[in-house]
């Protein structure tokens, strides 16, 4: 990384930070993007250019561990995919670990205000979407593929979204990997009840 871009990471994190210090004291809808803009010293122009809505300010840190996740994965062609899909769950969940009161804080926000809430499900559905066009590359080319690479990116998510969940409740008594560990285990054991197929159920794909 060149000097220019250490440079426009340093701004743009400082931006974060200091919108995140007025969301905590202000609450976000009383917060302004002339009052961030202030705090971190930047312009509103400036601002915009690194975020253009308030809410991806919010959610800046989620989108960065979920990206740099997929980003890996596509880094790793001779990676097998169970290996690869375990590395990618808990990747992301060694970089939320990092900062547990920013992603407490993104919880509460997203469970106040309507549009970080769905600004965060549309995060989710995209890191659904890219891991899941990764799969489909690594995976042998039929008819099936797509279908199974998007099953397998929704679970990858859905223990994510579950391991989170459960350990912003308690992140210094909770092992978010150690946690997402259990989980892949019982799917593989399986200890988790999931819908049973009928013998007369069978679909041609």
């Amino acid at each position: 990384m060149g000097l220019r871009e250490v440079k426009r990471e340093r701004t743009r994190r400082l931006i974060a930070d200091k919108a995140f210090e007025l969301f905590n004291d202000n609450g976000f809808g009383r917060t302004t993007v002339e009052q961030i803009a202030a705090a971190a010293e930047v312009g509103p122009s400036t601002l915009y250019r690194y975020f253009p809505t308030k809410e991806t300010l919010v959610l800046e840190f989620v989108e960065d561990c979920l990206v740099d996740a997929v980003t890996w994965l596509r880094e790793q062609p001779e990676l097998e995919l169970p290996a690869g899909l375990q590395a990618v769950i808990e990747r992301v969940l060694e970089q939320l670990e990092s900062n547990p009161d920013r992603v407490r804080a993104v919880f509460d926000l997203a469970s106040q205000t309507a549009s970080v809430s769905a600004h965060l499900n549309e995060l989710i559905w995209r890191f659904r979407t890219d891991l899941a066009d990764e799969l489909v590359l690594r995976l042998p080319a039929n008819n099936r593929a797509e279908f199974t690479a998007a099953l397998a990116a929704g679970i990858a998510m859905n223990i994510i979204e579950t391991v989170v969940r459960v350990w912003v409740e308690a992140p210094d008594t909770t092992d978010a990997r150690s946690l997402a560990r259990q989980a892949m285990t019982l799917l593989h054991t399986g200890g988790i009840p999931l819908p049973a197929v009928s013998d007369n159920s069978r679909y041609d794909y």
